[in-house]
């Protein structure tokens, strides 16, 4: 039986009739491995190259000295490691009356900082506050410090002058452009001071009872290997349950910066669509081909089955066949795959993260996977159909209707393609709201397909005109395919439209949410008097949307009248957000980026400062201190005791850049507490001097430079809008051939079709006229079917997945009519150029 297979097989080939299929399998599988191997890499270099945000590949933050043993075993595992100690102190700057002070964010650190990313310092102020400097791995020598230039005019020092550190005096050698590792917390708001760990002890500004911060940087000494970082965090994780450590917390990129957090978790999404879609249209293009072969073996398994073969004999022949041809495709389109993802990564070049990490097996070994799975799924019930061809078929060349086992199996493919789509998503939801829109325009298009072949029968006498009375007809002759072809050829519509027209909107809000003006200023410690004269000077500087918040310090003392202490949660990230001061707010208005996903957000009526007050809560943090709506949570601001109402919770949108506050309380219940001011701002690259005039204006205040952590956001949002752009042109590419496929699907019964009507008498312009009506009938209701599922899944997974505004835009449904019937002329017109070019009699023959 193997032996036969094979003779059929090398026969089938010969004759042509396994190309269509075996291409077929191959753009399919090579679409989705090319994408696997590309978004493998991708999301790999992202990762890797997104930890210079934390200097590290890990991050342990300490209160307390870090202990000897967890460097040695960091050591002993092969990992690089690098000291730090931060906090906040007093540079002093001059003598006598010409002396000045300046609160600073000072940075001690040793050789080798950071692990991840580099520095970049200059001697130019200006060039420092843009951002501009030269890349190093060196660090502050013994007696030098590198800080931040906007240290300069409050200390009225410039480089080379010396500045005092506690008891030590130390000389400014470098300013400092980019510090990889700085973050956007309070804590980091001040200028900065870097000196070199050894120097520390000599300035005599830690002691036991000091508020320092003791860091220690992880990393693996290659940048693609994560596995002995991660081995080492479960190690210090037992060691600080099993001796009961505290104050301790370790940070990685998942949980050390929510902004970059946020923008790659909106990046694997997009980049897992891409798959999706990709998966879809190789279903779409596997099904039609099977389908294809099929119905040209119809013959040949009725002659087989007369010459004493069963029907198990029939299928087994088959099934080997297609087997080997599953295989081969398989591993060629893996080959194709692997070949294509390297033209990609040539492509985008300098915008690809240097040094991507290596190809690993994971995407060849999917891409076999993929590509077996969806012959199974597809092809197995046209080789069922095959099997129970009757002996009759050679002399009636009827079509028998399809056996129940055989129509089962079409359960056993749509299991399949879930299955497929859950293993290429890695995101249940997306998957499952993919396969939903799937399943559902399958469905829905079959229906409104059947109902529109029923309306053109009563239509059919309303037109006069023979070419439309011969396109109807044609339609109606063949139902069944006439509906295949509507919904094959609207679903992968529906999967190009859904990546040209939709995607534009869903790529342009995820730009929003970090757009190039994000605020990249922000300035603190403005005092309620100074208010207007800062507000008047960034006016001056034509700063747009000047909005100052209120700032409140104030320590969470008690959660539903039980008083807080350091033993009130297990959790050390919860202890640690109750042993810390909030940085509160309070506003009438929700702030913009922020939505309030329970609860509703405060009225603030007038006199409630007598009654309980009501508190909007960031979830979150709600989630890590145990708090639900109604809880009421006690606030200590400076002696100042408010009692406060979780009326809401929100969600914030990190990747902003705005002034985000973990809890804001109703104006009314805050009329007397103690605050100062801040503000968030786009300060263009040529407007830096305003930073200077300010500190000049206010010497207290504090103004922070974050354009550093955008300009990172962006790079890698950058890096993922062009990923996605050219596995677009990839896909797309893929879903042509797929149309192609779907509009072949009954070429050669149109052969047979056409043969016969010029045997008849009907003219090249008659039948050319009929098939032109007929591919604009079906590109038409295509093209709005498609245009129809493409924007109500845009919105859903905008809506529910991506978390964007979504736009009603008509010119999708335009967009849809058009390329649907752009596809079904250019399918017919290759279908009918070679009917017209031969004689009907040898047409007649051939088919």
């Amino acid at each position: 039986m193997f032996r036969q297979s094979l003779r059929m097989t090398a026969r089938d080939w010969r004759a042509g009739e396994l190309r269509f299929l075996l291409v077929a399998l191959i753009v399919a599988v090579a679409a989705l491995s090319s994408v696997g191997f590309f978004i493998d890499r991708m999301r790999a270099g992202l990762n890797r190259d997104a930890h210079q945000l934390l200097g590290a590949d890990l991050l342990v933050n300490a209160d307390d000295p870090i202990q000897k043993t967890w460097r040695e075993e960091a050591r002993r595992r092969g990992l690089l490691v690098a000291e730090t100690v931060a906090f906040q102190s007093m540079a002093q700057a001059g003598e006598g009356d010409a002396s000045a002070a300046q609160l600073a964010a000072v940075k001690a650190v040793e050789p080798g900082y950071p692990l991840r990313g580099q520095l970049g310092i200059t001697t130019n102020p200006d060039e420092a506050s843009g951002a501009i400097g030269r890349k190093t791995r060196a660090t502050p020598e013994p007696g030098t410090v590198w800080v931040d230039a906007n240290l300069l005019p409050a200390l009225r020092v410039g480089v080379g002058s010396n500045i005092q550190l506690g008891d030590k005096t130390f000389r400014i050698a470098q300013l400092i452009a980019t510090e990889p590792d700085k973050g956007a917390s309070f804590a980091n708001f001040a200028p900065r001071v870097m000196l070199s760990l050894q120097d520390l002890p000599a300035t005599r500004l830690v002691d036991e009872f000091s508020r320092v911060t003791y860091r220690l940087q992880v990393a693996s000494t290659s940048k693609n290997d994560m596995a002995t970082v991660a081995a080492f965090e479960k190690w210090l994780r037992a060691d600080l349950a099993a001796r009961n450590v505290r104050g301790v917390r370790i940070e990685t990129l998942e949980n050390g910066r929510p902004e970059m957090r946020a923008t790659l978790d909106r990046a694997d999404s997009f980049l897992s669509l891409v798959g999706l879609l990709s998966a879809m249209l190789a279903a779409v293009a596997v099904a039609m081909a099977a389908r294809r072969f099929m119905q040209r073996h119809l013959d040949a398994c009725a002659m087989l089955r007369c010459l004493g073969m069963t029907q198990n004999e029939v299928g087994a022949l088959y099934l080997i066949e297609f087997a080997l041809v599953g295989l081969a495709g398989s591993v060629l389109g893996v080959l194709v795959g692997f070949g294509a993802h390297f033209i990609l990564l040539e492509l985008i070049g300098s915008l690809l993260p240097p040094d991507l990490p290596p190809v690993s097996m994971l995407p060849a070994l999917q891409g076999i996977a993929t590509g077996l799975l969806l012959l199974v799924g597809f092809a197995l019930p046209p080789v069922l159909q095959l099997r129970n061809v009757p002996h009759n078929r050679v002399i009636r060349r009827e079509a028998a209707a399809p056996q129940p086992l055989a129509l089962a199996t079409y359960g056993l493919g749509i299991g399949v393609f879930l299955a497929l789509l859950l293993w290429q998503a890695g995101d249940t939801k997306l998957a499952l709201m993919t396969a939903s829109g799937f399943l559902g325009g399958l469905g829905v298009f079959a229906l409104v397909a059947w109902l529109g072949l029923r309306l053109l029968r009563h239509l059919r006498g309303a037109f006069k005109h023979q070419g439309w009375r011969f396109a109807i007809t044609s339609l109606q002759r063949r139902p069944g395919a006439t509906v295949v072809q509507v919904v094959s050829l609207s679903l992968g519509l529906m999967a190009l439209l859904l990546l040209t027209v939709v995607r534009g909107d869903l790529m342009s809000a995820w730009r929003t949410a970090t757009p190039p003006d994000a605020p990249n200023r922000f300035i603190i410690n403005i005092q309620p008097e100074q208010a207007p004269g800062v507000e008047r000077q960034l006016a001056g500087a034509a700063v747009k949307d000047v909005t100052l918040f209120p700032m409140i310090r104030g320590r969470l003392t008690a959660i539903n009248g039980k008083q807080l202490t350091r033993d009130s949660f297990q959790n050390g990230e919860a202890r640690r957000m109750a042993e810390r001061e909030f940085n509160l707010s309070t506003t009438s208005e929700l702030p913009e980026s922020n939505e309030v996903v329970a609860g509703k957000w405060f009225a603030d009526v007038p006199g409630a400062a007598a009654a309980m007050g009501e508190a909007s809560v960031e979830q979150k943090l709600a989630q890590t201190l145990g708090l639900k709506l109604g809880d009421v949570m006690r606030f200590d601001m400076g002696g100042l005791v408010v009692e406060s109402k979780v009326t809401s919770l929100r969600k914030l949108e990190w990747g902003s850049m705005r002034a985000n506050f973990f809890v804001i309380i109703n104006p009314q219940a805050m009329v007397n507490a103690p605050r100062s001011y801040m503000t968030a701002f786009h300060l263009p690259g040529s407007a830096g001097g305003l930073t200077n005039s300010l500190t000049r204006a206010y010497p207290n205040l504090t103004v922070i430079d974050v354009s550093g952590i955008i300009r990172q956001l962006q790079d890698v949002l950058d890096q993922v809008v062009v990923a996605v752009e050219f596995l677009f042109v990839f896909t797309l590419a893929s879903g042509v051939l797929v149309l192609y496929a779907a509009l072949m699907g009954s070429q050669s019964e149109r052969t047979r079709e056409a043969g016969l009507l010029r045997a008849l008498g009907a003219t090249k312009g008659q039948l050319a006229t009929a098939q032109r009506i007929e591919f604009i009938l079906v590109g038409s209701l295509s093209g709005v079917l498609a245009a129809s599922g493409a924007a109500a899944m845009g919105w859903a997974l905008a809506e529910y997945v991506f978390k964007f505004p979504w736009r009603f835009e008509p010119g999708v449904w335009l967009a849809g009519v058009a390329v649907g019937v752009v596809c079904a002329l250019l399918g017919g017109w290759l279908g009918l150029r070679s009917v017209l070019r031969q004689p009907p009699l040898q047409t007649l023959r051939e088919a």
